[in-house]
């Protein structure tokens, strides 16, 4: 059997290539939308896809599915009751679909979504499982979160995915290797480790999963509904444009180049500029109202967090490699409407004539003695659990995913120093108030697991209980 799995860390997303070595049939599970990679990757091993394996509707980023059926006429298979409009074979618990000599067997598994499906595969004659791909039901040593869908339906999709494990455990031997969608990154996950594998075994997994280790279907939701966290705001569209169906790409469009009187002109019509150059660079010099998100794994997620979705927006990327990577993981996200960014950079925008803008970005140490000598307002941007386990005193704290929210409530008679955990979240703060015309100080380099390290003043305050840090993202 061929099997290649492809993981995207910004999204902590999953997704295979697995191939019958006989007849060279291939599928694809839970694709992300920009395709390429995997038809280039079957191309490359000798392999035609056939089918596209989709074991649920997903939340978290728009399905590839329909890309790949385009491109290759590959038949998609998902829930007959996910109700998806757009042409599929829909399967149900106990169906059985062939890729050549492989033999995909159904299981239903709710809880992650109410329809969601994991698939037992099996080689020939051969009825033992060779492999598990369970979506976002069972991952590694966790469970996928079931508060995604509606708030009404957490608590009954949540002791369905308490039997949904059991059912795992329950019918499959140690051995067989487990395959799930989300991983390390993945804010569709509970609580997941540090840094887990990519995969998992049955086996394992009576040693690790939430529902080995609880007691009872009561105390597995108790514990699962614990470790949710916040989660990005774009997740509230996934849903619906996956089961409508997303628009056929082709491919993930290039951006436009655009002059500085372009971005000036698109700026006063209220269309936001995203600089996606380092924190540093952008606090020593940016372009008036642009917002600071540095172009890393986590671009797409904080831009679907901030802004309002599939909005129109320009991008400050000054590399063609980066301006690639931009694009890609907006159309990940449903983001299609990047209008293109500043050619030139900000060098070109500086050649123009047009103003630039700065602000003060410190290290701990040095925003700690300046917090001793003036009257500062601090914003601590960090989520509930992080702000719980310690804070600055008279620290004011929002969530970077709710600041557009809640400027009116920043404080208007002092500068106002951004805080984080390590200076990521701090920058993209600072530059929204900076937008504001406000004189604003980022805490750049780490942020307040120094502090409290060193001893400086701090409180706590009552809140949920603190998890290990990135169990379901790194800069949540």
């Amino acid at each position: 059997m061929y099997l290649q799995q492809f993981f995207l860390g910004g999204l902590g997303h999953q997704s295979y290539v697995i191939g019958d070595p006989v007849t060279k049939a291939a599928a694809v599970i839970d694709p992300r939308r920009d395709v390429d990679l995997y038809l280039q990757a079957a191309h490359d091993a000798g392999y035609h896809i056939t089918h596209i394996f989709e074991t649920h509707v997903h939340n978290d980023y728009i399905t590839g599915a329909r890309e790949i059926a385009a491109r290759v006429r590959a038949q998609i298979v998902t829930a007959a009751s996910a109700g998806v409009a757009y042409e599929h074979l829909g399967v149900r618990d106990g169906d059985q679909v062939r890729v050549g000599e492989l033999v995909f067997t159904v299981l239903a598994t709710p809880g992650h979504t109410p329809d969601h499906l994991s698939y037992a595969v099996s080689e020939g004659a051969n009825l033992a499982p060779v492999a598990v791909f369970s979506g976002g039901s069972m991952l590694v040593g966790s469970a996928g979160r079931t508060d995604l869908v509606s708030p009404g339906m957490t608590l009954t999709l949540t002791r369905a995915q308490y039997h949904s494990l059991q059912r795992f455990l329950d019918t499959f031997a140690d051995d067989v290797p487990v395959y799930p969608t989300h991983g390390a990154g993945s804010f569709c996950g509970a609580t997941m480790a540090e840094a887990p594998a990519r995969m998992t075994t049955i086996g394992q997994e009576r040693r690790t999963s939430p529902a080995a280790l609880a007691a009872d279907e009561a105390a597995f939701v108790r514990q699962q509904l614990a470790g949710y966290n916040v989660y990005p705001h774009y997740y509230a569209h996934m849903g619906g444009i996956n089961q409508q169906g997303p628009h056929i790409l082709g491919e993930v469009p290039a951006l436009v180049p655009l002059a500085p009187a372009d971005i000036q002109q698109f700026l006063e019509h209220g269309i936001p500029l995203i600089d996606g150059r380092p924190r540093a660079a952008f606090a020593h010099e940016h372009i008036p109202g642009s917002i600071n998100i540095e172009l890393d794994e986590s671009f797409g997620t904080y831009v679907g967090w901030i802004l309002p979705f599939n909005k129109p927006l320009t991008l400050l990327v000054e590399d063609d490699f980066g301006r690639t990577e931009a694009a890609a993981q907006l159309v990940r996200i449903g983001f299609d409407q990047a209008r293109g960014y500043l050619a030139g950079g900000i060098a070109a925008w500086q050649h123009a004539g047009f103003p630039t803008e700065h602000y003060a970005a410190l290290d701990v140490d040095a925003f700690y003695q300046r917090w001793q000598r003036e009257e500062l307002a601090v914003l601590d941007v960090r989520d509930a659990r992080e702000w719980a386990s310690g804070h600055i005193p008279g620290a004011q704290h929002i969530h970077i995913g709710d600041l557009m929210h809640h400027l009116n409530e920043l404080p208007l008679d002092q500068p106002i120093a951004t805080i984080c955990r390590t200076g990521h979240r701090a920058e993209m703060a600072a530059s929204i108030i900076a937008a504001l015309g406000r004189e604003v100080i980022a805490v750049q380099q780490a942020g307040m697991p120094e502090w409290l390290a060193r001893g400086y003043p701090a409180v706590a305050a009552p809140g949920p209980e603190p998890l290990a840090l990135a169990a379901s993202h790194a800069h949540p």
